[in-house]
C-alpha cells in the first residue's frame, strides 16, 4: 500500500553548480510512503506527514546553500558552529563564503539536483516515521512557469528569519507590463540578464578588486561573508527584498521608456511577490 502527497510545500535555496557557480533554486516538495496498515487503518496519519515533512524541509533544506560535499570542486572546513568553504566552477572561476554552520546543507553527493537531493533526504528521514512505514520517497520539481524567469541568490542581513542567510536564493517568474500590456520581451531580456545571478546590496561591500566582490555584514546568526565573481552579481543601492527588486525594475525601465506607464510584478519563489510600478 502507498500513500502519497502530491506538491506538499515548496523550498526555496540556493546550491552550487560545476559550470553555473551559486544557483537559487525553488522546487515543489512531493511524497510517497510504503507500508503496512496501521490499527487504525493507516499508513500514517496525513497530518503526521505533513507536519513531519515540512518542519524537517523547513529547518534542514529551506533557506539554505547545498553544497555536494563529494564533489572535487568543493573545499570546505567546519571549525566548531561556522564553515569556511571554495568552490571553484567554469571557465577558471571561484566563489567562497563564510558563515555560520547553519547557512548550509551538507548533501552526500557529488552533483546537486532533484535526484540527489530527494535521495539524501531521505536517508536523513528515515528515523522520524512509524516502523511500519517501510519506505519514504521524495521527489522534487520546479515550478511549471511556462514564461519567463530567473535564479537568483541574495541575503537580507536586516531579516529576523533565515532570509539573513548570505547565500539563499529562488528560482522566480517575472511579469512586465507598458501601458497595460504585457511585454514578454522585456521579461525575457531581464530573466537573461539575470540569469544565475547574486544580487548584493552596495552598502555590504568590503571591496571590489581583480574581478571579484568580497560582501560582508553581520546579521542575527552571525556573521556572513561572501566572495563573488562580479561577472555573476548584480548591485543594487538597496538591500534585495522581493519589494526592493520590484520598485528597482520598474524605475530602471522607466527610466528607458519615461512616457510609458511600467508596471512590475516581481516573484520570490512560488506564488509570492510584489508588485511596484512607475
Amino acid at each position: 500500500m502507498q500513500l502519497f502527497v502530491d506538491q506538499l510545500t515548496n523550498v526555496d535555496f540556493s546550491y552550487l553548480d560545476a559550470q553555473r557557480g551559486m544557483v537559487g533554486e525553488t522546487w515543489w516538495a512531493s511524497a510517497l510512503l510504503d507500508g503496512m496498515l496501521d490499527n487504525q487503518g493507516m499508513i500514517c496519519d496525513f497530518g503526521i506527514v505533513k507536519k513531519t515533512l515540512r518542519n524537517w524541509l523547513d529547518q534542514d533544506v529551506d533557506h539554505r546553500l547545498l553544497l555536494p560535499t563529494r564533489s572535487a570542486n568543493l573545499s570546505y572546513q567546519l571549525n566548531d558552529d561556522r564553515i569556511e568553504l571554495e568552490w571553484r566552477y567554469g571557465d577558471n572561476q571561484t566563489l567562497k563564503m563564510k558563515a555560520p554552520r547553519q547557512a548550509v546543507a551538507l548533501v552526500d553527493a557529488k552533483t546537486i539536483n532533484a535526484d540527489t537531493v530527494a535521495e539524501w533526504c531521505r536517508e536523513q528521514l528515515r528515523p522520524f516515521f512509524p516502523v511500519n512505514v517501510e519506505q519514504l520517497s521524495l521527489s522534487f520539481e520546479p515550478e511549471d512557469i511556462g514564461g519567463a524567469s530567473y535564479h537568483y541568490s541574495h541575503g537580507l542581513k536586516k531579516h529576523d528569519g533565515n532570509c539573513q542567510r548570505i547565500a539563499h536564493g529562488h528560482r522566480s517568474r517575472i511579469r512586465i507590463f507598458v501601458d497595460g500590456e504585457r511585454s514578454a520581451e522585456l521579461e525575457e531580456l531581464w530573466a537573461e540578464q539575470w540569469r544565475d545571478i547574486y544580487l548584493g546590496s552596495r552598502e555590504d561591500i568590503v571591496s571590489q578588486d581583480n574581478g571579484v566582490i568580497h560582501y560582508r555584514y553581520q546579521a542575527q546568526q552571525g556573521e556572513f561573508e561572501l566572495w563573488m565573481p562580479d561577472n555573476h552579481c548584480y548591485l543594487m543601492d538597496t538591500d534585495t527584498t522581493v519589494e526592493f527588486i520590484a520598485s528597482h525594475l520598474a524605475s530602471t525601465i522607466k527610466d528607458q521608456q519615461p512616457d510609458a506607464d511600467i508596471t512590475v510584478q516581481a516573484f520570490e519563489g512560488v506564488n509570492k511577490g510584489a508588485i511596484a510600478s512607475a
